[in-house]
């Protein structure tokens, strides 16, 4: 499957002290949007034409933004709830979103994912009995980091660029096709917008009405045993809903007929994101405006590199993925460049080790982070830790570790 998904666990009990600013954090010189160009950089393309870069560039540059500060600030309070244990998060999506795919189904595949996060989130609301922040891994998630520059096709010895993700190149093992071309952003930017005005028609527009629960499920779902069961719950909700109004409680509140959908994506191609990195004339902070939240990869994670550089000056809410290489010292070091007044919302770190090796990581990640006094929202990526290949190279999962 291509749908990835991650999902928070309450927090661990942070200890009192306050947590000191790492002198790494402190000795850096003033952040610009671009002062990251200055720091050693991976999984970066390198594009033939410069001037073409440029132009791509300028364009983000005087593009209008794709969410808003005040929108990053309310998910960001929603996940210091979560960081607490008085929220449950919720993140899904593609594993890289596709030109191909929107074009060719024109937004109903984007429909329903949001549909199945929906779905899962009401599931989660109505069992654990606390709000569940809803984030779609869409509207940017159009690069992909890759162990090797170069790949070889399936029995052949051509060896050409890697496909890093259709903002950068194309699958299509070609030369002409791997060539970083700086216009595939702009194409990017143009599927983000659509995307993020269908999901905010979706979560605003009446599909979320409760009184309509019923209808909020996938077709082929229906006549399935989990369909069944949603329907059941779904009858539950009804019927409370019901009995308020019966007791004459507003029931036609916004609550129960809309919803808050952020997006979220890895900040990967970073003069993409420079180049729709906003200064809030009100708060006087800057803000990535190409989603929600933004995170930082794996492989990209260096406490003195170009990622962790651009990361460290935006206000959005910034995710860590937390792979079996992280040391406690690189993430103490992170922590300290990347949120030094412990915000609380700040700092998601999203473990990826997989079901064989969470006894061995997960401890001692919660151990550094209580010995710190650190406010941090825990995520399980269960998706990417567990990836395995089958018989005929495919990447999968196997859903019990998953689960």
């Amino acid at each position: 499957p291509r749908r990835h998904l991650t999902s928070s666990a309450p927090a661990a009990t942070a200890a009192p002290p306050k947590p000191s600013t790492a002198a790494a954090a402190t000795a850096r010189p003033e952040w610009l949007p671009g002062s990251w160009r200055t720091m050693p950089i991976r999984q970066v393309p390198d594009y033939p034409d410069q001037d073409v870069l440029q132009a791509a560039e300028r364009k983000l540059k005087n593009s209008v933004p794709l969410v808003y500060p005040g929108e990053c600030e309310r998910l960001k309070a929603q996940l210091a709830k979560a960081a607490k244990g008085e929220a449950f998060v919720l993140q899904g999506g593609d594993c890289a979103e596709s030109f191909e795919e929107f074009e060719k189904y024109g937004g109903d595949n984007i429909r329903d994912t949001f549909t199945l996060l929906i779905q899962m989130s009401i599931l989660l609301m109505y069992g654990l009995r606390r709000p569940v922040v809803k984030i779609g891994r869409m509207a940017g998630q159009f690069a992909k980091p890759r162990s090797s520059p170069f790949e070889k096709a399936k029995n052949k010895e051509m060896e050409l660029p890697s496909y890093r993700g259709d903002m950068i190149n194309g699958p299509d093992f070609t030369e002409e096709h791997r060539i970083p071309d700086p216009q595939r952003m702009l194409t990017a930017f143009a599927q983000s917008t659509s995307t993020i005005n269908l999901l905010r028609a979706l979560a605003t527009g009446g599909f979320l009405d409760l009184h309509r629960i019923h209808e909020i499920n996938l077709s082929f779902t229906k006549h399935s045993k989990e369909g069944e069961k949603f329907l059941e719950y779904a009858d539950r909700i009804s019927s409370a809903v019901a009995f308020m109004e019966s007791c004459g409680l507003q029931t036609d509140s916004p609550m129960l007929r809309q919803a808050e959908f952020y997006v979220s994506h890895e900040s990967l191609l970073l003069p993409y994101e420079e180049g729709l990195t906003r200064l809030d004339p009100d708060t006087g902070r800057y803000y990535a405006t190409s989603g929600h939240m933004i995170w930082l990869g794996d492989r990209t994670r260096q406490p003195d590199g170009a990622h962790v550089e651009f990361l460290r000056g935006i206000a959005n809410p910034i995710g860590i993925k937390c792979g079996p290489t992280l040391t406690e010292e690189d993430l103490t070091e992170l922590l300290d460049i990347l949120d030094p007044d412990n915000e609380p919302g700040r700092i998601t770190l999203i473990v990826r080790v997989g079901a064989g090796k969470v006894r061995d990581h997960l401890p001692r990640f919660i151990e550094t982070v209580r010995k710190l006094g650190r406010t941090v929202t825990w995520s399980c990526d269960a998706m990417h830790g567990n990836t395995e290949s089958s018989p005929s190279g495919f990447k999968t999962r196997q859903y019990q570790n998953v689960l």
